[in-house]
Order: C-alpha cells, then sequence, then structure tokens
C-alpha cells in the first residue's frame, strides 16, 4: 500500500479492484465462495481487498516508508510522544546473556547497541468528535490531560505488528486509543527498531528498555514508577511474539541474572501481570500446516518455498536498494537463519519448561495462518502449570478485531482482549485450561481441552521447525558463497 498516501491514490487503487469486488460479492451470493459458511460478506471482501493491496514486489524501503505513513492524531484520543533516553550497555548486556543461555546450537546474531527508544503514550479522549485536533499544547500537558482522563495505576506497554519490518505506533493508534478506552487504562506504545536495518535482537533490546523505564523512570519522565504487577504486556502479530519473548527475556535473567543496572541503579527483574496477544507469530519459519491450510481464510498468503520442494530457500527477490540486500547476505529480514528457531526468535521453539512461574497470558487467533503455532505455544504454556486464556475465532483472518473492530466478532474480540487486562492487573484471571472456540457469525460457542486443541505432537512441530530451520541455513551458506565469490 505505499503509493495510497492520498485520497485521489486511495480512489484509484479502489476503482481498479472494482472487479475483484464484483467477482467476490458475486460467488459469496451464490453460495459459491470456498469460505461459504465461515465468512460473512463484509469480512470476506475485507480479505480479498487486503489480500491484494499486500505485495512483495517493492523495493523493502518503499514498504517501509508505505506502511509508516502518519494518519495524523485526531478524534478521541490522547497521545503524548516521548523519548525514553539511553541507558547503560547492561541492558543489552542482559538480553544477550538471556539469548545466551536460551541457546541450543551454534546461532549467531548482531550486537545491536542501545540507543533512546521512541514511544507514545496513548489514552482514550472524552467528549470530542472523530476528526477533533489535539489541543495545541506540549508534549507534557498532553500526558497531563491523558491521565486526568485515564488515572488508573495500570499500564499496558504495546508492541504494534509488522512482520518486524513494517508499520509504526502512529499505524495503531486507532487500536491502541480503543485498548485504552476499553480497559481504562494509559498504554505505551513503542517504537522499536525494524528489520532488516535492525534484526534480532534490536527490537528485543528496545522493548527491556521500555520496561525498564516503566519500572524505574528515568530524570526527567513524565510518568511515576509503574510496579510490575500492573503492567500487562501487550501486541499483534509481531508484536504479539515481541510480547512473549520479552516475557521469556525475563524469565530468564529472574533466574540468571536477577537486577539490571539502569540509569544508575540495580533494577530488579520483575514480571509483568500478563501477557495479552492477538495473532501472535510465534514460528518465524512458518512451517506448521496451518499457514497453508488455512490460507483461503487469511490475507497472509503462504509462504511461496516449501521444504518439501526440495529446492534451496532463497531470500525475499526484491529490487535492491539500501535496505536489502544486507551485507554480509541473509536469506530472512529478521534473524540470521541459524537462530530462526532460537526461543527469543521464535518462541515456539522453546522447551515448555522456559515458561514455569509466567504469568498469564492471553491469545485470540482466528482460522488463520498463525493459527497452529499459537495454539501449540498455549499448550505448552498450560502444561508449564502458566494461566493461558486462549479464543478461536472460526472464519476469521489473521489480527481480524484489529481490522474490524466494529463488526461483532470484532466486537467479541475485544470483549476478551480488555477483560484479561483488566483482570490480570488486579490478579483475578481464571484459566480453565481449554480452547474457547466461538463459531460463525458467535453462533455457538465450544470449549476444547488445550491438549486436544490442535492435532500436532510435539515431535512433529519439533521435526518441522528443525527442518525449516536447517533448511534456512543451507539457503543463507550458499547465498553468502555466492556473495563472497562475486565479490572477488
Amino acid at each position: 500500500m505505499s503509493g495510497l498516501g492520498s485520497p485521489v491514490a486511495m480512489l484509484k487503487a479502489m476503482l481498479a479492484r472494482v472487479p475483484l469486488i464484483l467477482k467476490t460479492a458475486l460467488l459469496h451470493g451464490m453460495h459459491l465462495s470456498p469460505v461459504s459458511g465461515k465468512q460473512d460478506l463484509r469480512t470476506e471482501l475485507t480479505v480479498a481487498i487486503i489480500r491484494s493491496f499486500i505485495t512483495m514486489t517493492l523495493p523493502v524501503s518503499k514498504q517501509q516508508k508505505g506502511s509508516m505513513r502518519d494518519p495524523g492524531i485526531k478524534g478521541p484520543m490522547w497521545v503524548s510522544k516521548v523519548t525514553l533516553p539511553q541507558p547503560e550497555d547492561d541492558v543489552q548486556e542482559a538480553v544477550i546473556k538471556a539469548i545466551e543461555d536460551l541457546k541450543v546450537g551454534d546461532e549467531t546474531y548482531n550486537i545491536p547497541g542501545v540507543g533512546p527508544v521512541e514511544a507514545e503514550w496513548t489514552g482514550h479522549r472524552n467528549g470530542v468528535g472523530k476528526n477533533a485536533p489535539q489541543p495545541d499544547v506540549s508534549e507534557e500537558e498532553k500526558y497531563a490531560r491523558l491521565r486526568k482522563e485515564t488515572p488508573s495505576d495500570a499500564v499496558i506497554l504495546y508492541f504494534h505488528g509488522g512482520a518486524y519490518f513494517l508499520m509504526d505506533p502512529c499505524t495503531h493508534r486507532q487500536q491502541v486509543a480503543h485498548l485504552s478506552k476499553r480497559t481504562g487504562m494509559p498504554v505505551l506504545s513503542v517504537r522499536y527498531r525494524l528489520a532488516p536495518q535492525h534484526p534480532f535482537p534490536a527490537a528485543l533490546v528496545d522493548a527491556l528498555v521500555a520496561y525498564l523505564s516503566l519500572l524505574a523512570p528515568p530524570a526527567g519522565a513524565l510518568h511515576a514508577a509503574v510496579p510490575a504487577n500492573k503492567i500487562v504486556l501487550a501486541g499483534d502479530s509481531a508484536g504479539g511474539n515481541l510480547s512473549l519473548v520479552l516475557l521469556q527475556t525475563l524469565l530468564t535473567l529472574q533466574r540468571i541474572a536477577p537486577t539490571v543496572r539502569f540509569h544508575g541503579r540495580d533494577v530488579p527483574i520483575a514480571l509483568p501481570a500478563g501477557v495479552a496477544t492477538s495473532s501472535p507469530w510465534c514460528d518465524i519459519t512458518r512451517s506448521m500446516p496451518s499457514v497453508v491450510d488455512n490460507a483461503v481464510y487469511d490475507y497472509l498468503a503462504p509462504p511461496t518455498q516449501r521444504y518439501e520442494s526440495g529446492a534451496k530457500f532463497r531470500a525475499p527477490n526484491l529490487p535492491d536498494d539500501a535496505v536489502w540486500p544486507r551485507d554480509p547476505p541473509r536469506v530472512d529480514f529478521y534473524a540470521h537463519a541459524s537462530a530462526c528457531i532460537h526461543p527469543l526468535v521464535s518462541p515456539l521453539a522453546g522447551r515448555r519448561e522456559i515458561w514455569k512461574d509466567a504469568p498469564p497470558v492471553f491469545m485470540t487467533v482466528g482460522e488463520e495462518g498463525l493459527a497452529d503455532e499459537g495454539l501449540v505455544l498455549a499448550r505448552k504454556m498450560h502444561q508449564a502449570g502458566v494461566p493461558v486464556v486462549v479464543e478461536q475465532f472460526e472464519g476469521m483472518p489473521h489480527c481480524f478485531g484489529l481490522i474490524m473492530i466494529g463488526t461483532p466478532a470484532g466486537r467479541r474480540f475485544w470483549d476478551g482482549w480488555a477483560r484479561f487486562c483488566r483482570e490480570a492487573v488486579a490478579g483475578q484471571v481464571t484459566a480453565s485450561g481449554a480452547l474457547t472456540y466461538l463459531g460463525f457469525k458467535l453462533r455457538s460457542t465450544r470449549d476444547v481441552p488445550l491438549d486436544e486443541a490442535v492435532s500436532l505432537t510435539d515431535e512433529e512441530v519439533d521435526r518441522r521447525l528443525r527442518e525449516s530451520a536447517q533448511w534456512r541455513l543451507e539457503g543463507e551458506l550458499h547465498l553468502q558463497q555466492q556473495f563472497a565469490k562475486a565479490k572477488l
């Protein structure tokens, strides 16, 4: 969608899709659609249109720029922009300790450095229309007014989605403000560093800086210290991944290095009240069956390459620019191939014991490509004794609740997400050990034991992950050999 910066461009793009819209509506009305009985017309049109806009043919820098276009700040939201100051290198060292502790082989990764982290305090603004501008006052005054309307002592720390290389807090303001409205809590939405310029673990370092900044605010911060048991980590898609791997990092640090030097203080590592995710990306390799089996319901296309083909894994074939390919080259935007199934890259790959003593976790998925990985991870957590609240919506695409807020399924999604956040900070989460499966149009609800929610065995999951990781590693080594020869 990188070329849709003006109303005229958007109108032209939509006019070009009129045949697609008419075809989709006709097939749906004749009950000839492959998703009949699982998606209503609005959902099917939404999926078809988004799918038609998603392109991987533009240079990465253009994709990034298009996905991060700032829509401005207006309507029923408060946004106060802040910069969390750069702390000591101890934060990066803590992340590296966690990475090394959880290694299972010869994973390699970049040393990202530590820097300041930009973020947006976001809250619901009462009594204004949808086009009302923000007052022309300082960021400090905006924060003060936000807190006056959102006086909760709890905070949601939010990480946006976008496959770790797209989007920004500005693209998620409407959803984050809605989350604040539904929970009554202010939200700190983090502008973490994006791949491929900043691969793993740069985003994780930034996430830990943001979390520690809530626990122990540096001098000049707008906010007061927030106790860990009043913080909920939240995110969608890649942001759900980041929420989960931040939790894994905290669990690991509690065990091996329970304090971190942060702006001149030794800050104890404490766990948040909970983690709330929407369609979390738990397997960077995308090697579970649902990425193909559920593609008909989703706007995220299945991988164009499959391990079973026998061909070498290739890097995305995109026009060169200053951002991609990298030097030395990689086959994945986010991580070295050797690290693609490290637990802090793909949380699905971690041992269930990693999750022992974790706080409650909420997970919502649709009937989408990422469903298997989310449900298997939820099963692992449950088996480790973690209170897990899991909901799956029949026929719904990736992150449906964020893109279709006003639909019945969207409203039900927000009911569950917000309820979990409120109950987590109150210490009142009740987990049944079952998946709540919500049928088409919410006409039915049934509980499925988490141990039975997905048919994949742990052994099959591990085999798929290992084979996919080895395939990527061999492809990356071949690519680097070609690159080295070309430089001779």
